[in-house]
């Protein structure tokens, strides 16, 4: 069963250095081309996804006492899937009975078979893509990539994390206590990586992969098995990575339901029931804070993973390219319409306005010219929807009509001609005279909020970030010392920042082996993906020792 781990060892190795250097790498190309993926590879993947709709999904020995499905695509399609069902009890037997063998396999032997699923899942990018489209409503060069190879890159760099941490420690040891005249005191001694359990990896519906696949693949790696708990509206994408993981598994004489899936209904949750079940042991969720809190407060003593809501912020003291940030700022703030747990809400600019390089701009001038560029970003409608999307709940659309009414909208929202969707609305509000920006409106929805000065809303992003968390941070500024003084603050505040840019990178984007996303020092989310807290507190070591035979 090595013979996984020596196929994929060089990856391994160079993901491990990856680790350290921090620099740009990405195994997985997240270019969807045919020369790359092969030249049917686009056709072959939308065929494949288009076999699915409408039948039932095969997972061959999963445990199943009925079917459920109810995923409607927000770009107006009807999936019509059914998928394995049970109950509670019978998928955590399930998995507790394929744990001893998981747990018994050697650390290269679970990481051998991790990189396999995870090479394979690159292989279906293209029906992954459009399982992630049809689900969140994600455009499909964003659904290929993020629920792709961004989030197999998130899965490997997890797995390279583990191994790490696994192989630190050596597997055995000869222990010698010198005693004067007596003879030394000779012991052998052995340590071997014990995991937890059960694993319940809850995954949200904006994205679904991207978000899971740290938690999964973390688990795996180090022994525990996992249940796969998809949220109802975004099952399909989640569905077929637990069937590649469980082919895999097979082949590889392991129980299929290492790898287990949890469905069920809007309304007819499972969730609370799987949490609270005390042969869980590990917990990874991704979604609100009001559930979040729920999670933490109920999940008895396993160990819990959040990353949940929060209020991200940029502060725009001064520039030195205007039109430049403008439309960095605008295509942030448009991208995938704001459904991102990255994306930015609250644009905070000082009341009198700032020092550009095209003179000064009042405050007014700077809400506009933003509102300009998202006009002159969505211009074209093709462009426009490839930017957007499609808004994967309806809830995101009652909130953003809701808050019309919270300030002065300084750029309205208005549908695209596809599916489910809404453009950002911004919307003008005074620091000292609301606290409306300060809850998350996930969804299309952008604030600029007046402070008094430039260090006034330093000080106000950062606070907002240690008291509701934020995930990212971006400043615009010329200053230096006032810059050193951000870096610091949003540092303290545990919040990611991003300085001054400009062009084709946004404070929207993660990168896998070089970017920890989510710090877990604010209310945000309480784990990083994936620092070594986030895959150690998995697994435990376990000695054995007895005398050295002479």
């Amino acid at each position: 069963m090595s013979d996984l781990f020596n196929r994929h060892r060089d990856l391994l190795e160079t993901a491990v250095k990856a680790l350290s250097e921090r620099g740009f790498w990405s195994p997985f190309p997240e270019v969807p081309s045919g020369k790359i993926y092969g030249e049917t590879a686009k056709d072959d993947g939308e065929a494949a996804f288009r076999s699915l709709q409408g039948v039932r999904f095969d997972l061959p020995g999963h445990p199943e006492s009925k079917r459920l499905g109810s995923e409607k695509s927000p770009w107006g399609l009807d999936l019509d899937v059914l998928y394995p069902a049970s109950d509670v009890t019978t998928l955590v037997a399930a998995s507790k009975g394929a744990g001893e063998a998981w747990a018994d396999a050697a650390p290269q032997t679970r990481v051998g078979v991790c990189l396999e699923i995870l090479t394979r899942l690159n292989r279906i990018s293209f029906e992954m893509a459009n399982a992630v489209m049809h689900t969140t409503g994600q455009a499909f060069p964003m659904a290929f990539q993020a629920g792709g190879p961004h989030a197999q890159d998130r899965g490997l760099e997890a797995v390279a994390t583990a191994w790490v941490e696994m192989t630190r420690t050596p597997g055995q040891a000869t222990w010698e206590k010198p005693q004067g005249k007596a003879p030394a005191i000779i012991l052998e001694k052995n340590w071997q990586v014990v995991p937890r359990g059960i694993a319940l990896a809850i995954g949200c519906q904006t994205f679904p992969t991207w978000n899971s696949y740290p938690g999964i693949f973390a688990s795996l790696a180090t022994g525990n098995t996992v249940i796969v708990k998809p949220h109802p509206g975004a099952v399909l994408p989640l569905a077929l990575t637990v069937r590649v993981a469980r082919e895999v598994l097979v082949e590889a004489g392991f129980p299929a339901d290492v790898v287990l899936l949890a469905v069920d209904e809007a309304g007819s949750e499972i969730t609370r029931e799987l949490v609270t079940h005390p042969d869980i042991a590990i917990v990874d969720y991704t979604g609100s804070s009001a559930f979040g809190e729920w999670v933490r407060d109920n999940a008895g003593s396993a160990q819990v993973f959040t990353e949940e809501a929060g209020v991200n912020s940029i502060v725009i003291a001064a520039t030195d390219d205007f039109a430049g940030m403008c439309a960095n700022i605008a295509f942030s703030i448009s991208l995938y319409s704001g459904q991102m747990c990255t994306a930015p809400q609250d644009i905070f600019v000082p009341r009198s306005g700032i020092e550009t390089d095209e003179g000064h701009k009042s405050f007014d001038e700077v809400a506009s010219a933003i509102a300009a560029a998202v006009d002159a970003l969505l211009s074209d409608p093709a462009r426009a929807s490839g930017v957007c999307g499609a808004i994967a709940n309806p809830a995101t659309l009652a909130r953003l009509d809701e808050a019309r009414s919270l300030g002065r909208i300084i750029r309205d929202s208005a549908p695209l001609a596809g599916g489910r969707s809404a453009t950002p609305l911004i919307i003008a509000v005074d620091a000292g005279e609301t606290k409306a920006h300060e809850e998350e409106c996930f969804g299309p929805v952008a604030f600029i909020v007046a402070a008094d000065n430039a260090e006034a809303a330093i000080d106000l992003a950062a606070g907002l970030a240690r008291s509701k968390g934020a995930i990212t941070a971006a400043l615009y500024d010329t200053d230096e010392a006032r810059i050193a003084r951000a870096v610091r603050a949003f540092a303290r505040a545990g919040v990611n920042l991003s300085i001054n840019l400009t062009g084709n990178i946004f404070v929207n984007q993660s990168a896998a082996f070089s970017d920890f996303h989510v710090t877990g020092a604010n209310p945000a989310g309480n784990a990083s993906l994936t620092d070594t807290a986030f895959v150690a507190n998995r697994f435990r070591l376990a000695m054995w020792r007895r005398p050295k035979a002479a």
